[in-house]
C-alpha cells in the first residue's frame, strides 16, 4: 500500500486521510477498516459491500451529470469522519465482520452495472476515501467499460492520494458539512481545510464534475452569517457555477434528540446563495418545485424542471438553453 509509512517497533502511519493514524501491529485506524498487517496497511472490506442498489442520479445528489439516468449504488463499512449526525450511522459506525457482508469483486460490479444499463456507479452510504482500493480498481475497470463512476464523500483525504482519487472520478458529491472549524471539531471530529483543499483541488485541477452538499441542522450550521461566509467563499475559489445543494436533516445516531430541519431554514439558505450570485442552488430532502429547478444562468428561464428525483420538464439541447442557447454548466 503506498499511503503508509513504515515506523519503528512494528508500527506503520496511514495516510489515506489526514488523521494520519499511526498503527501498531493488529490495529485498526479511526476508520475501523484499514489495518496494520505485517507493517502493512490493509483495507479490510476490500471486496465487501452492504448491498447494491440501483438509484437515479439526482439521490446523490448530482444534477448536473447527465440527469435522470440510472446509478449503480454500493458502500462498505466505517468511515474516517466521526459525526455526531450521520444518516447513514448504522453502516459508517459498524464493527461488523466485513466478511457478513455481500462480497461482490470490482468486475463483477462493472457486469451488474452492464446488465441493468447503468449509466455509472456511484461509491456511497459510507466514504470512499477509507475503501480507497476497491473504489479506485472498481472505477479502473468502469472506465474501460465506458461506464462513469462518481464519489459521495466528505472529502477529507490528504493532497497525494486525492489526486489519484480524483483522477479516476467522473463526478463527485462532496459534503461541505459546515463552514466553520467549531463546527466540524465538535461535531464531526474533524477538521474544515483539508475539505476546502480537497474541493478548491476537485474543482479547479481536475475534470471531476462536483457538486456540493451541505446539511442545515438548526442551531448548529445554518446562522445566516456562516451561510453568507460559506456563499462567498465558494464564488471566491470556485466561482459562480458550482452547484449547491442544501439539504435538511432528520435525527439519527447521537443528535437522535434533535429536530428536523424546517423546510424554511432551507428556504433561508436557497435565497442567500441565490443572492450572492451563485447560479445553481437546490434544496435537498425537503424540497419544492422551484427549489429543485436548473435556471439558465443567463435568461433565467427554467431548463430543468424536477419534483424531487423525477424530472417534470427537460429544455436543453446538447446542454445548452433552448432559449437562448447559453451552455448549462455539467454534463448531459
Amino acid at each position: 500500500m503506498k499511503y503508509q509509512n513504515i515506523l519503528q517497533n512494528g508500527k506503520v502511519q496511514c495516510t489515506i486521510c489526514p488523521r494520519n493514524c499511526i498503527l501498531s501491529e493488529g490495529q485498526e485506524g479511526f476508520c475501523h477498516v484499514r489495518k496494520n498487517v505485517n507493517q502493512n496497511i490493509e483495507l479490510q472490506t476490500y471486496g465487501y459491500n452492504t448491498g447494491l442498489e440501483i438509484d437515479p442520479i439526482e439521490k446523490k445528489p448530482l444534477y448536473h451529470f447527465y440527469p435522470s439516468t440510472p446509478i449503480l449504488s454500493f458502500g462498505t463499512l466505517g468511515c474516517n469522519m466521526g459525526c455526531m449526525f450521520c444518516q447513514n450511522w448504522d453502516i459508517s459506525k459498524s464493527k461488523a465482520n466485513p466478511q457478513m457482508l455481500n462480497k461482490t469483486s470490482p468486475q463483477e460490479i462493472v457486469n451488474i452495472a452492464k446488465k441493468y444499463n447503468c449509466k455509472s456507479v456511484a461509491f456511497t452510504y459510507n466514504d470512499p476515501i477509507i475503501f480507497f482500493e476497491y473504489a479506485i480498481d472498481t472505477a479502473k475497470l468502469c472506465r474501460e467499460n465506458n461506464i462513469k463512476t462518481v464519489a459521495v464523500t466528505s472529502g477529507f483525504i490528504n493532497p497525494e492520494p486525492a489526486r489519484e482519487f480524483f483522477g479516476y472520478m467522473d463526478g463527485a458529491n462532496i459534503d461541505l458539512k459546515g463552514f466553520s472549524q467549531r463546527f466540524y471539531g465538535k461535531n464531526c471530529l474533524a477538521k474544515l481545510q483539508p475539505v476546502l483543499g480537497t474541493i478548491k483541488y476537485a474543482v479547479n485541477e481536475t475534470d471531476c464534475h462536483t457538486e456540493l452538499t451541505t446539511m442545515l441542522i438548526e442551531g448548529e450550521n445554518d446562522s445566516p452569517e456562516e451561510i453568507q461566509a460559506e456563499c462567498e467563499w465558494i464564488l471566491e475559489n470556485l466561482g459562480d457555477c458550482v452547484p449547491i445543494h442544501f439539504s435538511a436533516f432528520f435525527p439519527h445516531y447521537k443528535f437522535n434528540d434533535r429536530k428536523q430541519t424546517n423546510f424554511e431554514t432551507l428556504i433561508k439558505a436557497y435565497n442567500i446563495a441565490k443572492s450572492s450570485g451563485l447560479k445553481y442552488v437546490y434544496t435537498g430532502n425537503l424540497s419544492n418545485i422551484q427549489t429543485s429547478t436548473t435556471y439558465c444562468k443567463n435568461c433565467g428561464k427554467p431548463l430543468i424542471v424536477r419534483n424531487g428525483y423525477q424530472i417534470l420538464e427537460y429544455h436543453l439541447e446538447n446542454g445548452r438553453c433552448k432559449y437562448c442557447s447559453t451552455a448549462c454548466d455539467g454534463k448531459f
